[in-house]
């Protein structure tokens, strides 16, 4: 089949999976109908069942990766919509962003390591908490596998955005910008997706631990690896 044609099917593929889940999450609002959950399992039922390749299904996903970049840019503009309450939490979003990022680093690795000691799998593990194009980066740059660190991405952002709820329910967290701070250090994209649902203010602390994750994550990940591997 012509790529490009294989390609837009792909697109048209992924797309419709995700809106017809959207459906499905306004119906049943729930943790477990999450749209990219319920998306993600649908995409792999009928690539299972097609016996569709992953190398066939990226002719059209690599363009969606493509403007992930753009997309996490674009959550910008709450940051700056909310820059003076930003302002004044400054140094706890800074202290709890990167708690969040060492905490996500040590424990992607902690528990990697209670597995295996191969080094691919460990590389594509440690950016596990941060946003699929930079953890895929760093995955890269350490010799991990890109798709398989963008594999672990969807894992901690999916189970971030499904245990939310219950965790801050049972400690009682109930300010937008502890709930935010959480959801972007623990569950990156997908989490501040989520918390722009529930609040500006949410969504907007959400995308600043997000960021500062990142960054952070950037830096310890090749130095937890260089003394690991």
């Amino acid at each position: 089949m012509n790529d490009v044609v294989t390609a837009v099917i792909m697109i048209v593929l992924t797309i419709g999976m995700y809106l017809a889940a959207k459906q499905l999450y306004k119906r049943f609002p729930s943790p477990f109908t999450l749209p990219v959950l319920i998306g993600t399992i649908l995409i792999i039922v009928v690539l299972e069942t097609g016996n569709v390749t992953y190398t066939v299904y990226m002719e059209g996903g690599r363009w969606i990766e493509y403007f992930l970049g753009p997309a996490v840019v674009a959550l910008a503009y709450p940051l700056y919509s909310q820059r003076e309450v930003l302002k004044r939490y400054l140094i706890p979003i800074l202290c709890s962003s990167a708690v969040g990022a060492a905490a996500g680093t040590a424990s992607g690795w902690g528990l990697s390591i209670l597995v295996t000691r191969e080094q691919e799998l460990l590389a594509s593990v440690l950016p596990k908490s941060v946003t699929a194009p930079i953890a895929m980066s760093v995955a890269e740059s350490l010799e991990g596998i890109p798709a398989l660190a963008a594999v672990f991405v969807m894992i901690a952002g999916i189970g971030g955005v499904m245990m939310a709820p219950y965790v801050t329910k049972w400690f009682h967290i109930t300010h937008p910008f502890a709930k935010g701070m959480s959801m972007g250090s623990g569950a990156h994209a997908i989490g501040t997706a989520k918390a722009l649902e529930n609040s500006e203010e949410e969504g907007a602390a959400s995308s600043v631990a997000m960021t500062v994750s990142a960054i952070i994550v950037s830096i310890i990940a090749p130095l937890l690896a260089f003394l690991v591997f």
